[in-house]
């Protein structure tokens, strides 16, 4: 069946969606294949030598590296739900069902949700062990770690219900034909021919809250954090301070600069081009970076890495 044919008409009950990919572009689509796979084989060796590491050495074992378990787990399954779909589309016509395509949108939302959660716990957790050293252990204790996670997933659940939800009561009538290499927001409702003021309403909703309060704390975070690190006298002090937070406010600059200037718009339907290079960092590049960012200037995890290969050396 042709792509045309596909796309054409004014069907109500669509079956199935067209995904175009990052481009059109025939010549770049080998090039391009190759580096998303490299960059997914190393995103997922990454998050999972990471859980094993933090999983296999107890010292590993407190609340900053429970956070960090539960990031890379976050990481790994939010970009096995996009990139494989996207390597389908640089080597064959990608064609996904609608069922297919609202499982994905559940899943990505819910992981993204999830991972804004999460970065707000660790950068709540970095303010505990800097401002209010004395009280860390009750403060951060395993069970806050425990409700912290929990309530993550369980805000990433209700927002990935709430926008898939008003996803399904759409009609799709406009043509089958996503511009996009994955079943997002803003490329589905610019197909639909029924009103999305709803599904409008509910992203500025669910998007405010899971950026504007998650980046609201983290900024007071580290506000008091830096007002903190500057009443320290000695400059070994005030360093070691800094390299405890500088990782993850890479990892934070990186994941809701991305992510805002795609959701955070009063209309979520704008430049769809633009939009596909943004999503590729938070959903691709992220994912594989924060194993090298919080891993490369981390004596704690260089050193139970160390022991860990040691180990399995000797044995």
């Amino acid at each position: 069946m042709s792509q045309e044919r596909m796309a054409s008409g004014n069907d109500s009950s669509v079956t199935e969606f067209i995904l175009l990919g990052l481009t059109q572009q025939p010549e770049l689509q080998l090039p391009l294949f190759l580096l998303f796979l490299g960059i997914y084989v190393v995103s997922a060796v990454g998050n999972l030598g990471l859980m094993v590491l933090i999983g296999l050495n107890p010292h590993l074992h407190t609340p900053m590296y429970y956070f960090l378990f539960n990031l890379s787990f976050t990481d790994l399954c939010y970009s096995s739900v996009i990139t494989p779909q996207m390597l389908h589309g640089f080597v064959k016509q990608n064609i996904i069902s609608y069922a297919e395509c609202m499982a994905q949108l559940f899943f990505f939302a819910f992981f993204v949700i999830d991972e804004c959660c999460i970065l707000t716990s660790m950068a709540y957790d970095r303010y505990v062990a800097i401002c209010k050293p004395l009280f860390y252990r009750i403060t951060i204790s395993p069970q806050v770690c425990l409700m912290l996670m929990v309530s993550g997933y369980v805000m990433g659940f209700v927002g990935a219900m709430a926008h898939t939800g008003s996803m399904l009561r759409l009609t799709f009538c406009d043509g089958n034909i996503i511009n996009h290499y994955m079943c997002d927001i803003p490329p589905l409702l610019k197909l639909s021919c029924t009103s999305t003021s709803i599904n409008e309403l509910v992203v500025f909703i669910v998007v405010g809250i899971g950026i504007i309060v998650p980046s609201v704390a983290i900024i007071a975070s580290y506000t008091l954090i830096l007002s903190n690190i500057l009443q320290i006298h000695s400059t070994k002090g005030r360093s070691k301070a800094f390299s405890t937070c500088s990782s993850h406010m890479i990892a934070v600059s990186l994941f809701f600069g991305s992510s805002a200037s795609i959701y955070f718009k009063p209309s979520p339907v704008g430049s769809l081009d633009q939009n596909k290079v943004s999503t590729v960092f938070y959903t691709i590049v992220g994912p594989m970076m924060n194993p090298f960012i919080y891993s490369l200037r981390n004596k704690d995890v260089q050193v139970a890495l160390n022991k860990t290969l040691n180990k399995r050396v000797f044995t």
